[in-house]
C-alpha cells in the first residue's frame, strides 16, 4: 500500500482560560526557545477529538469504541440484551470470564470496594486494573460468545478453539477511534494497536506567563449584618495563540481498520470516512477545562493540511524564536512566520511532486498563508477535498 501521511497545522487563539491543568491546578506550560510557553497536552486534545466524533455525530456509534475500567458492566449489558432471562449477577460473571480470556487481564472486584462497612461481601461489579479500549463490534462479538457458553463458561473457555475465538474477536474489527489513537493492553501485547495518529502538545507561539484571578462568592442568605464573602479563592489562567499539530498515517489507519467497518463497503470508503472525521474533529474540537469559568470558545484562525508520501513534518521550529507582540497581535506575525518557513523547509527536504496542500484561514491577519496551497472556503470543503484525494491515492497502484 502507498505510504500516505496527513499533517494538520493550526493557529488558534484562546482568551484567558485554563484549558488543561497540571497537578497544582495551574495551566500546563513548557519551555521552548528558552522562554515559557502555554501548553495544552496531546492527551487533552485527543480526548476532545474523540468526544467530538460522538457529540457532533461525525461517526455512527457502531463505528466508535469505549475506554473504561468498567468493561464487565458494559459487556454485561450487551449479554442481557441478547439473553434477557439471564440475571444481572450471572451476566456480570459471564462478562468477567470472557473479557479476562479475550484480553489476558484480570477482571476482579476492586479490593477497596469488595466488602461493605458491615463486613459482608458487597455487590460491586468486577473491573479491570486499567482502562480497556474496545470497539462496539468487539463487545457485540464477545457478548455473543458469552451467551453461547453461558451454561458453563469456565469449561467453555478452556476449549482451545473458543479461547482463540475470544482473542480473535478482541483483535479484529476495530472502531475508528481505536484505529486512529491506538490501544495498549499491558497483559496481552499481541492485541495492542499501533496508533495511526500522533498529536503534538499545543504550545504558544510566544512567551506566556500565568496570571492568577482572585475571586469571591457571596452567600445569598447573608444579611447586612453578615458582611464578607461566603467563599474566596484563586484560579490561575493565561491566554495564548497556540500552534497545534497532528500527523495521520493513512496507510497505518487502513491496516488498523482491516477490511472495513461494514460488510457492504470497499476498503477505501471507511478509511476516507475516518480521515474526514479525524480532520474535522481535530480542527473543530476544544478541551473543556474550566470552560464554565472562562468560556474560551474559539476556533482556529488558520489551518494548513499537507498530504505527503515521505514523512510527517511539524512546522513548530518556525516559532523557536518567540513571536513578539505587534500591531496585529500574535496571529499576524505567526502567519507570516509560517508563510516564510514552510516553503524553505520543503525546498530543502520536501517532495513537492507528491505533496498536496490546502489552507483554511480567517481574516486579513492570515492573508500571507493563502499562497501555501489551495484555499478552501470552509471546513466542510477542506475535509471533503482531503478525503477525495486520500481515496485517489489509496486506489492508485503502489
Amino acid at each position: 500500500m502507498n505510504r500516505i501521511f496527513i499533517d494538520v497545522h493550526a493557529l488558534q487563539t484562546v482568551p484567558p482560560s485554563n484549558i488543561n491543568r497540571d497537578d497544582t491546578g495551574a495551566p500546563k506550560s513548557a519551555v521552548y526557545g528558552g522562554v515559557p510557553r502555554a501548553r495544552v497536552s496531546s492527551q487533552a486534545w485527543k480526548r476532545a477529538t474523540r468526544e467530538y466524533f460522538r457529540d457532533e455525530h461525525l461517526l455512527d456509534p457502531s463505528e466508535l469504541g469505549v475506554r473504561t475500567k468498567k468493561v464487565a458492566e458494559v459487556l454485561a449489558e450487551r449479554i442481557t440484551g441478547l439473553d434477557p432471562a439471564l440475571a444481572a449477577d450471572a451476566a456480570l460473571n459471564l462478562a468477567a470470564e470472557v473479557m479476562q480470556t479475550a484480553t489476558g487481564s484480570a477482571i476482579d472486584v476492586p479490593k477497596r470496594n469488595s466488602k461493605t462497612d458491615s463486613g459482608d461481601t458487597g455487590d460491586q461489579a468486577p473491573r479491570s486494573k486499567y482502562l480497556m479500549f474496545l470497539s462496539s463490534r468487539q463487545l457485540d462479538g464477545l457478548a455473543r460468545l458469552a451467551v453461547d457458553g453461558a451454561a458453563d463458561i469456565k469449561t467453555f473457555l478452556k476449549d482451545k478453539d473458543n479461547k482463540a475465538k475470544a482473542k480473535q474477536i478482541a483483535d479484529t474489527r476495530h472502531s475508528v477511534d481505536i484505529a486512529l489513537f491506538g490501544r495498549m493492553v499491558a497483559d496481552s501485547a499481541d492485541i495492542n494497536v499501533d496508533a495511526a495518529v500522533q498529536v503534538a502538545h499545543a504550545i504558544s507561539v510566544h512567551r506566556v506567563d500565568n496570571e492568577s484571578d482572585y475571586y469571591t462568592a457571596v452567600d445569598d442568605q447573608n444579611t447586612d449584618a453578615e458582611p464578607g464573602a461566603g467563599m474566596i479563592g484563586t484560579v490561575d489562567f493565561n491566554s495564548a495563540t497556540l500552534y497545534r499539530y497532528a500527523a495521520l498515517g493513512v496507510h497505518q489507519l487502513a491496516a488498523n481498520l482491516g477490511q472495513g467497518l461494514r460488510d457492504d463497503e470497499d476498503r477505501t470508503t471507511p478509511v476516507r470516512r475516518a480521515v474526514e472525521a479525524f480532520l474535522h474533529g481535530f480542527v473543530a474540537s476544544l478541551p473543556t477545562g474550566k470552560i464554565n469559568t472562562f468560556g474560551h470558545h474559539t476556533l482556529p484562525d488558520a489551518v494548513i493540511v499537507k498530504l505527503r508520501t515521505t514523512r510527517p513534518v511539524s512546522f513548530v521550529a518556525a516559532f523557536e524564536e518567540p513571536v513578539r507582540h505587534g500591531q496585529g497581535g500574535h496571529v499576524r506575525e505567526a502567519s507570516e512566520r509560517l508563510a516564510a518557513y514552510v516553503p524553505d523547509i520543503e525546498r530543502a527536504y520536501g517532495a513537492e511532486e507528491s505533496t498536496r496542500t490546502w489552507v483554511l484561514r480567517v481574516g486579513p491577519a492570515t492573508q500571507k498563508l493563502a499562497a501555501l496551497g489551495t484555499e478552501s472556503d470552509n471546513l466542510t470543503a477542506l475535509v471533503t477535498a482531503v478525503g477525495q484525494t486520500v481515496t485517489e491515492r489509496l486506489e492508485k497502484p503502489a
